[in-house]
């Protein structure tokens, strides 16, 4: 299931990407950071960091969002300790929902990211008694993960130059697919940091405008 999902999503940006009379508006707008609620599948939550971007439009309604994110996770019990953490790098398409104020901008989205996942197991000496004593022990991996992004929320101004962004995720991946929940504020750094859509264009009108004849003296 998660195999198709990865395919589909792929489908879904090979065809935005081929829009190519949207190519030339993309760039760097605004970039921010976010810091909120992570809860892992078998794992109790923890707290996970992130910095994202806004690189414009990539279609007359989706915006391009590269992510990196982090979160860690250890616990103890009867002396061992088993610790996990998961760097990311994300690439997110944004659906931009058309509204008529430009106070709250609602989005959903979708995307595709590398994990980067660290587990480590620690268990301490053992002394059975007896001169027999088992040594501590350590153990790690390091594992290279396609994860698939799926999820949404809101963006508001909070000045000219700043916005307030929350929104919720989910990302499916294996063993460590994991929920998360996130505040973060971006701040404009080049153009405009709001990528809409155009408003249609509108030709001037040729048609003068009758003179009265009370008017038409010199």
């Amino acid at each position: 299931m998660q195999k198709r999902l990865v395919v589909w999503t792929v489908l879904m940006f090979c065809s935005v990407a081929s829009q190519n009379a949207w190519a030339g508006s993309i760039g760097l707008r605004s970039a921010g950071i976010d810091v909120g609620y992570v809860d892992p599948e078998n794992i109790s939550g923890t707290m996970g960091f992130g910095a994202f971007a806004n690189m414009g439009n990539i279609s007359p309604d989706i915006r391009l969002a590269p992510h990196v994110g982090y979160w860690s996770k250890s616990e103890e019990a009867f002396g061992a300790k088993a610790s996990i953490s998961d760097i990311s790098f994300a690439t997110r398409g944004l659906y931009m929902f058309h509204m008529s104020s430009g106070k709250l901008q609602p989005y959903a989205g979708a995307g595709l990211g590398i994990h980067m996942v660290h587990a480590k197991v620690e268990t301490p000496a053992q002394d059975l008694g007896g001169g027999n004593v088992i040594p501590a022990m350590e153990a790690s991996d390091t594992s290279t993960k396609l994860g698939l992004d799926m999820g949404g929320g809101f963006t508001t101004p909070l000045s000219e130059k700043t916005d307030f962004t929350l929104d919720l995720w989910y990302t499916a991946m294996s063993d460590v697919g994991h929920l998360s929940l996130k505040a973060g504020v971006s701040f404009a750094l080049g153009g405009s940091p709001h990528a809409q859509t155009p408003a249609p264009s509108t030709r001037p009108s040729t048609k003068s405008t009758p003179t009265h004849p009370s008017r038409a003296r010199h």
